[in-house]
């Protein structure tokens, strides 16, 4: 107790040794001075203690900053903001795939609807060129010639009847009909044109094959054997189940013949026996073996 009353005088005496202008100095330090000073004390004292550093570079933390609310926040914004954007970029998706099978539908009905379409047209322009009737000229039969009346054979005869019978609840049956007594009356160029007409207006009737046969035949009994051969020809091709193919190969024979080319004719017969044989008409089958005769085919 004896030495920390010296102690105590010591320091009594020591600040009454301290002039009162110091006094006022001291009172004089602002909170910030002091705090610096006591931060450089806690310096000074951690360098001696830790001589390697201070404790936050010795003990294995870092300076970093941990993760703020803030931070957190926005971080959260981020992901919805991507799971919004992968609904949408999904939603798309979903959305051009519809949409594509939809154009693939679309191009297939398309499709479809323009093969349709370009059989209907390659069907039509074979029907027009049958019925075309070729540019070269041909001789011009005398008057008497061409005003013959045409003698009808057992088929047209029948296939006359079965028309009178079906024409008044069929109207493409009366268009036939009619292009059918123009010939029969030995009117041959109306009779080209109202068939040719029937022709274009009902292109899958079944008398069509009936029609470009019959102009052929016009043409024929006109002496314009040319263009009658190029009707019959293209008839044939065009619809070789038609009901008068066979007739029209016959009448090809028979054009070639009034052509002076009998070879050619023969080759029409041929063509006809070896396609249709024994379904060929009684009476179209004895005409057919009279002409082979007549041109001396073998």
């Amino acid at each position: 107790m004896t030495i920390l009353r010296v102690i105590t005088a010591v320091a009594l005496g020591g600040l009454a040794l301290v002039p009162a202008s110091a006094l006022a100095q001291r009172q004089q330090v602002t909170p910030e001075q002091r705090l610096e000073r006591l931060e450089r004390q806690v310096q000074q004292v951690q360098r001696q203690v830790f001589p390697k550093g201070r404790p936050a570079d010795t003990a294995g933390f870092v300076d970093e900053p941990a993760a703020t609310q803030s931070s957190v926040v926005t971080l959260d914004q981020r992901l919805q903001a991507l799971e919004r954007q992968m609904a949408d970029i999904l939603r798309q998706s979903e959305e051009n795939g519809n949409r594509l099978r939809n154009v693939e539908a679309d191009l297939t009905k398309t499709k479809a609807d323009q093969e349709q379409r370009i059989a209907t047209l390659e069907q039509r322009l074979t029907e027009a060129a049958a019925a075309a009737v070729p540019a070269a000229a041909e001789p011009v039969p005398p008057p008497k010639a061409a005003a013959a009346k045409p003698k009808p054979d057992a088929a047209v005869t029948a296939a006359s009847l079965t028309t009178t019978a079906t024409a008044e609840t069929d109207p493409g049956e009366q268009a036939y009909s009619e292009g059918f007594h123009l010939w029969e009356a030995g009117q041959f160029d109306q009779a080209i044109a109202s068939l040719k007409a029937f022709t274009a207006a009902y292109p899958k009737h079944r008398r069509v094959s009936y029609a470009n046969n019959l102009i052929g035949r016009a043409l024929l009994d006109q002496g314009k054997a040319r263009d009658a051969a190029a009707v019959f020809l293209a008839n044939y091709r065009a619809n070789s189940r038609g009901d008068r193919a066979p007739d029209s190969l016959y009448y090809l024979g028979q054009a070639e013949v009034k052509l002076g080319q009998p070879s050619q004719a023969c080759k029409a017969y041929a063509e006809l026996d070896a396609v249709y044989g024994s379904k060929v008409r009684a009476d179209l089958r004895k005409e057919v073996d009279q002409a082979k005769d007549a041109s001396q085919c073998s």
